[in-house]
């Protein structure tokens, strides 16, 4: 059986997971306001800089009482920077399921050398048991949504409300995307080239009140890089939080995410995001349900993420040849949708099973991920029987 060949494309290819696409009519003109040539420390740039914060604040629904931050190195530096100046006054619990979570494990093993640590791990596509994690007595550090996975935490009912530790969530590719429970999370960090599709290389970092007084009464056994000094003489340096950066921000990169962010309320701020990265994903939703080749490489709907969708191959022709053949007409997919100039950058990442990666957040078109659907079935088709 053939298929046939799609008549319409996308009409913006772009459904990498990060950097994610840029929101819908961008060009280069949204950078034109851009202090270019200009000190990040001028009051221009100073008064930039905090209209970044205000706005993330109003988009997100941030408590007034959290403190927001732009740090430097994207999420990674952000977690970092909370993990290095915040851990080791008591015991860790670590939430692991995939590549980014293991890397934060990995960094509170064998860099900070910290032992009174447990782990809980789940494979790809899979959670670990969340009513098995201390978090009444112990910090905790886990991922919100599971870029490389497609997998998220369905809430934060797991999380105690009394808790004594602190909940120190990386929410790259959910923040903007998905409803996190401020009242749960004492440190939430994300980049700006993920869902709002920013550019790269800054981060958020942002502090509940719990959070900043941990920064003010607990001194880390090891030296501490500037690059992660929050405090100084026992009190939290408040101007980070209001637009004084550690180092040089791009003001170029500050205007493009100023303009996403209000892009973003012009769409309805968190609630009209959310609506439109569940509508991406129920395009897909659907269409697997239909579909005999493809399925969610997650198994439970509620843990499924609404932005990084991954997707198994399970055509039965394929599958019968072995897990060679699966990643080889993956493979193929990717490569030959590319050229056709259908989707970019659709491949799993390089740790998770082979399969595809379809990036569903809010700056993608419903309409789009419609027409992507219908070439992966004829790419499954062209490729299959090669394999």
């Amino acid at each position: 059986m053939t298929t046939a060949r799609p008549a319409t494309k996308p009409a913006c290819p772009n459904f990498s997971s990060g950097p994610c696409a840029k929101r819908p009519g961008w060009s280069l003109e949204a950078l034109s306001g851009a202090l270019v040539g200009r000190s990040h420390r001028a009051k221009p740039g100073k008064a930039k800089l905090q209209l970044a914060i205000d706005l993330t604040r109003e988009v997100l629904g941030v408590p007034a009482d959290y403190k927001i931050g732009i740090v430097p190195a994207s999420d990674t530096g952000a977690v970092e920077m909370a993990m290095w100046s915040l851990l080791g006054a008591r015991g860790i619990d670590m939430v692991a399921w995939e590549s980014f979570g293991e890397g934060w494990v990995t960094d509170v093993a064998k860099q900070l050398k910290l032992e009174d640590v447990h782990t809980f791990k789940a494979p790809y596509g899979e959670l670990p048991d969340l009513s098995a994690v201390d978090t009444k007595s112990r910090d905790v550090v886990f991922t919100w949504n599971g870029t490389t996975s497609g997998v998220r935490v369905p809430n934060a009912d797991w999380i105690a409300a009394d808790r004594e530790g602190l909940t120190i969530c990386d929410a790259t590719s959910a923040a903007f995307a998905q409803d996190l429970d401020w009242a749960k999370l004492d440190v939430v960090t994300f980049s700006w080239q993920k869902v709002l599709g920013g550019e790269a290389a800054h981060g958020m970092l942002i502090l509940s009140p719990r959070a900043v007084e941990r920064l003010e009464t607990y001194k880390p056994a090891w030296p501490m890089p500037k690059i992660f000094r929050m405090t100084k003489g026992g009190k939290l340096i408040d101007g980070i939080f209001v637009g004084e950066t550690i180092n040089t921000p791009s003001m170029l990169a500050v205007e493009d995410y100023v303009d996403a962010l209000q892009w973003a309320k012009s769409v309805g701020s968190l609630k009209g995001l959310m609506a439109r990265a569940d509508a991406n994903t129920k395009v897909i939703a659907d269409w697997v349900a239909a579909s005999k080749a493809f399925a969610f490489l997650p198994k439970v709907e509620a843990t499924r993420s609404n932005t990084s969708v991954c997707l198994s191959i399970v055509d039965p022709d394929v599958v019968a040849k072995g897990q060679d053949a699966v990643a080889k007409v993956a493979k193929a997919i990717v490569s030959m949708l590319d050229k056709e100039g259908v989707a970019y950058d659709i491949g799993a990442y390089r740790d998770a099973p082979a399969g595809l990666r379809i990036w569903c957040g809010a700056t993608v078109e419903a309409s789009d991920v419609k027409a992507l659907t219908e070439w992966l079935d004829w790419a499954l088709a062209e490729t299959k029987v090669a394999a």
